[in-house]
């Protein structure tokens, strides 16, 4: 297999969403690292160096707006591209993810085709090879 095309950090306190992404990502050629809430990325990100961060709005410890408030405020992570994974995206979420700078918005319940395409997209990717 060649260069992975690019490197997401999956971030779900949901075992079955976390695996669900990481396998399809993985599937499609990314290099996948997880993560099991707000607190366990900020942890991590350094060391894993990610392209692309998706990220669960709902989590424990820190949700997925506090994490990518700190994402953008830290000049180490202010670059990765995020997308928040969300089951309610009403337009005073959309609006605050504007503020806060998020790159993209997956609504739950989702299709891994969907996902896979916003993630391919944010990494600079191209399109699938199913979209050719």
């Amino acid at each position: 297999m060649g260069e992975a095309l690019g490197r997401v950090l999956v971030v779900d306190d949901d075992e079955v969403i976390r695996q669900l992404i990481a396998v399809n990502l993985t599937l499609e050629g990314f290099d996948v690292h997880t993560a099991v809430d707000g607190q366990d990325c900020l942890d991590r990100v350094t060391d894993v160096a990610p392209d692309v961060i998706t990220l669960d709005v709902m989590m424990p410890r820190l949700d997925g707006w506090v994490t990518a408030v700190k994402l953008r405020d830290d000049p180490k992570t202010s670059d990765i591209k995020v997308v928040l994974i969300t089951a309610r995206a009403q337009d005073d979420d959309l609006r605050r993810g504007e503020v806060i700078g998020v790159d993209a918005y997956v609504t739950k319940p989702f299709d891994p085709g969907e996902l896979i395409r916003v993630v391919r997209r944010l990494a600079g990717a191209g399109p699938t090879a199913a979209e050719h």
